[in-house]
């Protein structure tokens, strides 16, 4: 399974990195609109675990290139706002598959990523 991180805190996207490497899946990770674009464009991904609050982009913007370019990927998104917890964000971006607290303990988040990438049209 193949997974894309899009994550400006390089920080914690290492950390969120390790946590999905140790079950068993590949990771490429990035820090910005333009680093995800470029990627979703050159790689086949499962999943995109990515940060509602970008400081370089829109990941409402790559949510939508993501759906655009690979259909069948979907996004967890991840905040620390709570701007979204009604749950809009799923009639905002239909690939949306979750939308968790950057609090989220990393091993609940590697296992979420596990679970949504292995779901039956998430993967090739």
């Amino acid at each position: 399974m193949n997974i894309l991180i899009v994550e400006t805190n390089p920080d914690l996207g290492r950390l969120w990195q390790s946590h999905v490497e140790r079950l068993g899946m590949d990771v490429t990770r990035t820090e910005s609109q333009a680093g995800a674009a470029h990627a979703i464009q050159t790689q086949h991904f499962d999943l995109i675990v990515l940060n509602l609050l970008l400081e370089d982009g829109s990941a409402f913007a790559v949510a939508d290139f993501a759906s655009y370019r690979q259909p069948d990927c979907k996004v967890i998104f991840v905040s620390r706002s709570s701007f979204f917890s009604d749950g809009s964000i799923f009639n905002l971006c239909a690939n949306a598959c979750a939308f968790v607290p950057a609090g989220t303990a990393p091993e609940d988040l590697a296992a979420m990523a596990e679970h949504y990438a292995s779901e039956p049209g998430g993967t090739r």
